[in-house]
């Protein structure tokens, strides 16, 4: 992997829990550049813009309400979809664009929900039949590798909160 990548994958990851900013308040001009150029290639050559990014959110969540397995869950959860779906418009963004505007953490927010390798089998189906419907094929590619990152990484720490220690490869399983 080249400094660049690895340096991109260290920005998504920090935007993953919020911290963007902050790093890049450090960063160096090279690093500064890098993440420009990261932004640049998935708006001009990925085709990842703003306004994808809304429409798959949306896209996505309606499914979610709908859903039998997911629905439930969330309507127990969120009474004013409003400001939900925008938190999450803002954490797509920072994933996939760099730009920093989420500042959650959603590792808290997930770990004490009654969930496991089948909601986040569940979550991710429908996430990439959404991309799949609403992305250009190289931006679907993108968000769906992204999305099963971030569901590995939710899963895992769902199951540490719940005091299970998952091998590689192994599923959470509530019990």
């Amino acid at each position: 992997m080249r400094g660049g990548q690895i340096a991109s994958g260290l920005m998504a990851g920090l935007a993953l829990v919020g911290r963007s900013d902050d790093i890049a308040a450090m960063a160096s001009p090279e690093a500064l550049a890098r993440r420009a150029a990261f932004t640049q290639h998935m708006q001009a050559d990925v085709g990842v813009d703003e306004a994808m990014i809304a429409r798959l959110v949306h896209g996505f969540y309606d499914g979610v309400r709908a859903d039998p397995v997911l629905g439930p869950i969330f309507a127990e959860r969120i009474e004013d979809w409003g400001p939900h779906l925008a938190r999450m418009v803002d954490f797509w963004s920072s994933v996939m664009l760099m730009t920093g505007r989420y500042h959650g953490q959603p590792m808290p927010k997930h770990t004490p929900l009654p969930i496991d390798a089948a909601h986040f089998d569940r979550w991710l189906s429908l996430f990439e039949e959404t991309a799949n419907r609403l992305c250009p094929p190289p931006a679907a590619a993108v968000f769906i590798a992204k999305a099963r990152r971030i569901a590995e990484s939710l899963e895992l720490g769902v199951a540490m909160h719940a005091g299970v220690l998952l091998a590689r490869g192994e599923r959470y399983r509530r019990t």
